[in-house]
């Protein structure tokens, strides 16, 4: 669970004690090479973000910087496969807040332990989940009670997309399905980007993911949005009510964060930080990333441990009071 303002009020703009004000800046030469591993396919938020982060840290962090995608299993792979790497700072992990703060309650069996397998290095930005409707669905449907209704008219297409089983675009739909007492069927897929391209194929009706990979069909008309996730509107998309507003008592807000296997060095998890920090104050980048839908905020890695420590206490309550596992 996320809130924007207790976020950014966390993590400030950047910290002085992360850009090393005050102290002696730590000097190292760069690696040979550095990884940022993702657990989604090309195309999507979190591929996008280490693409974007990989270019400014090359050079300055390690010689080489890129990004490796291992897809699956909602992102379980690519956490497993990063809390068992080398621990030198040259093994970044770009992942989702749900892979780590509500996964426990999710699913039975996680190939890592989150608050014990990782160091947290930084936050790196945060996004809305959205409800994006494609050509298959009239256009009359332009909001959730539309979507239901044509749904229960038409079983055979009462379906969405959706990035992994068990991940908060899932959730989020099934809070929907009991609050509405509705039998929408989910598709799961590796990534976003795939469920939207049979959304605009017609495969599939719509697809629950963030609001950033729906931005460029939205706005060539090709498809079009019906519902946002947070707890207020998203200056991305003002227009576009909220579930809450639409009947549905739930906001969700998910963020990105930047983590270590668990035997990095303080000094090699400071170093990782300064970098990461460096790469995201880039205003380039930062709205590039607006034009995906996303906030880039930064912080220090205690800022980051202390927020996935609550988020963690809050799905807890939230999964345990709807009764949601992967399988739902």
């Amino acid at each position: 669970m996320f809130d924007r303002r207790k976020f950014l009020a966390a993590s400030g703009a950047v910290s002085a004690s992360v850009l090393g004000f005050g102290r002696p800046a730590l000097a190292r030469q760069p690696l040979d090479s550095a990884r940022i591993v993702v657990g989604f396919v090309a195309g999507g938020l979190s591929d996008t973000m280490a693409r974007r982060m990989a270019d400014r840290m090359r050079g300055n962090y390690a010689n080489a910087v890129v990004v490796e995608n291992k897809p699956g299993a909602s992102g379980q792979i690519a956490n497993g496969f990063v809390k068992d790497a080398v621990a030198d700072g040259s093994v970044l992990l770009l992942t989702h807040s749900s892979s780590l703060s509500m996964y426990p309650f999710t699913f039975k069996n996680l190939p890592y332990r989150p608050m014990e397998d990782f160091r947290p290095v930084s936050s790196a930005c945060y996004t809305n989940h959205a409800f994006c409707v494609g050509p298959a669905v009239p256009e009359s449907v332009r909001s959730m009670k539309d979507f239901l209704a044509w749904a229960g008219a038409n079983p055979e297409r009462a379906n969405y997309g959706a990035p992994g089983v068990g991940s908060m675009p899932h959730l989020i739909m099934t809070v929907v399905n009991k609050t509405a007492g509705a039998d929408l069927q989910p598709v799961v897929y590796k990534g976003t980007a795939a469920a939207v391209t049979d959304m605009l194929g017609g495969q599939i009706s719509g697809v629950s993911g963030p609001v950033g990979n729906f931005m460029p069909m939205v706005r060539s008309g090709k498809a079009r949005l019906i519902a946002i996730s947070g707890d207020a509107r998203s200056s991305f998309v003002p227009d576009l009510p909220t579930y809450r507003e639409q009947g549905f008592d739930m906001t969700a807000r998910e963020w990105y964060g930047l983590f270590l296997p668990a035997k990095a060095s303080d000094a090699a998890v400071q170093l990782a930080n300064k970098a990461v920090v460096a790469a995201l104050s880039d205003p380039s980048l930062v709205d590039f990333m607006k034009q995906a839908g996303a906030d880039v905020v930064s912080c220090t890695p205690a800022q980051l441990a202390d927020m996935l420590a609550k988020d963690t206490q809050e799905w807890r309550r939230l999964i345990k009071e709807v009764g949601f596992t992967a399988e739902s």
